[in-house]
């Protein structure tokens, strides 16, 4: 009888110091098939991957491929059992060529001996062939550096099915990509299928998962909670299986009223051809103002100008009626701007260091003693209150926050601002990556936030947290200001036409 998964996780239980991460788990893969993994940040998702590629060695259980139990201490053996991993955070090798990062680590060589040189035309041959087949339009000899993150995302899946692989796990894919490449993602995944390979999918976005799953498996506190048929599934349905209980709000109430304008931003210019030209705009005292626009809008670039990260040609900023220069990161705190930045795992959080490192690094001349020697008791203190108040996840302040989860490590970013004392909070895409539950919490504490009087700039890709967090939605298109809508009578329609305003 012919074995009815291609793969099993059976029972797999991972302990860490002071956190049992996994508690008797189980994973049942069928052949050709895309299989959701879903769960709030923390539920064990990406440790039960690292144990099914390699990184991990779990404590108990065993895994099964092709009716066999194998075992994995490294992703190399991983690679070589046909189980290939793509990681949320792409790592191509950027200054190389397409062919060359498909092929690293075991490039084709011709010769005998010591005089053995890279066979370069096997090479591209291969990686033409397996574009091909893949119906991927790339080109082999492109530098990676100049290639969009769609482009490149499909190498990475090139070069999983050169190993041969039998199981992708794809982790967050769609975090970056446009509507446009999600479609196309798509159709790759549906031609993988038909070539018998199997999809565990990641995501926390539950329209796609209801598009593209066959099958959905969620987890919650490191816990299997099961597994149904995607076709039985809804949004609703999921987000109560993920957190446990009814979500019925997906955003808090809001009744603070906007005071007076505390930020004015007039005809700020970049000096580059193709950014953003001649925007000006206000933001108010308690006021979240969501910005809006497509990939490629400029609307990360124009906020780090306004951190002093970015020169300008033209513009100037008043806050609280006066002209500041804000020419670098220094004078932007010293004026009370805080900056959340999109990608926090590249320029956010430093992986290796504590959370109280983490938490404590933006604001360390405050814990300088006479001496110049930093009060450990007091950033201990400071962090441990905010791991309270930001209901952050952890053993302890001294986990390095690689080990948290992505909604965990978003909520220390916004704590280490928070100990800055700013009055105006930029916060770029502030829960991407971030499973529904925390991104309540998150959207409660800016609600806290404007409360308190403190003044919020959102820069959001999602439609519907755009229209139920903002006070007035700011829209960019191609690096021009479109318009700007009240947030209480805004449409996705009328979104989507500022943010194509100017296209051609």
């Amino acid at each position: 009888m012919e074995n009815k998964y291609l793969l099993e996780l059976r029972n797999i239980s991972k302990e860490f110091p002071g956190v049992k991460a996994l508690d008797d788990v189980t994973l049942k893969i069928k052949p050709g098939s895309v299989h959701a993994l879903m769960g709030e940040n923390g539920a064990g998702k990406s440790t039960l991957m690292k144990c099914l590629f390699g990184i991990y060695n779990p404590d108990q259980g065993e895994i099964i491929l092709e009716g066999k139990k194998i075992e994995m201490h490294n992703s190399k053996e991983a690679l070589n059992y046909g189980i290939a991993m793509i990681h949320q955070e792409l790592h191509p090798v950027k200054f190389r060529n397409v062919m060359e990062n498909m092929w690293l680590g075991r490039l084709p060589l011709k010769g005998v001996g010591p005089f053995k040189l890279v066979d370069r035309k096997k090479m591209y041959k291969d990686t033409v062939e397996l574009f091909e087949r893949l119906n991927m339009d790339v080109n082999p000899d492109v530098i990676v550096e100049t290639l969009s993150v769609s482009v490149v995302q499909q190498m990475e899946i090139a070069k999983a099915v050169s190993y041969n692989a039998k199981v992708i796990i794809m982790d967050e894919p769609t975090s970056s990509l446009t509507e446009t490449e999600v479609a196309q993602l798509f159709k790759i995944i549906r031609d993988l299928q038909k070539q018998g390979v199997s999809i565990i999918y990641i995501s926390h976005k539950m329209e796609e998962i209801l598009q593209i799953s066959d099958e959905v498996t969620i987890m919650r506190d490191g816990k299997y909670v099961g597994t149904w048929d995607a076709k039985e599934l809804t949004t609703d349905i999921i987000i109560k299986k993920m957190v446990g209980r009814d979500l019925t709000n997906r955003f808090p109430e809001r009744d603070n009223v906007p005071g007076e304008v505390i930020l004015k931003v007039e005809d700020f210019t970049s000096p580059f051809p193709k950014s953003f030209k001649n925007v000006s705009f206000e933001l108010k005292k308690g006021e979240i103002l969501g910005v809006g626009g497509l990939v490629g809008a400029q609307r990360t670039e124009l906020m780090e100008a306004i951190f002093g990260l970015r020169k300008i040609e033209t513009g100037k900023i008043n806050i609280k009626g006066k002209e500041v220069k804000i020419r670098n990161p220094i004078e932007a705190k010293k004026n009370k701007i805080a900056l959340l930045t999109e990608e926090r795992r590249v320029t956010g959080i430093f992986p290796v260091l504590s959370i109280t490192e983490n938490t404590t690094i933006a604001s360390q001349k405050n814990y300088l003693n006479a001496l110049k020697i930093l009060n450990d008791k007091k950033r201990k203190e400071d962090t441990v209150e905010n791991i309270k108040k930001l209901k952050v996840k952890t053993p302890s302040e001294k986990e390095f926050i690689m080990n948290l989860s992505g909604g965990n490590q978003q909520k220390v970013l916004i704590g280490r601002w928070l100990l800055t004392e700013p009055d105006i909070l930029i916060l770029d895409e502030p829960t991407r990556g971030i499973d529904v539950g925390a991104k309540f919490e998150i959207y409660s504490l800016m609600v806290e936030l404007t409360k308190q009087g403190k003044s919020i700039i959102m820069i959001s890709s999602e439609l519907p947290e755009l229209l139920g967090m903002s006070d007035r939605i700011m829209v960019m298109c191609e690096g021009k200001l479109a318009g700007i809508i009240d947030g209480k009578t805004a449409t996705e329609e009328a979104v989507m036409s500022l943010a194509t305003k100017y296209m051609q």
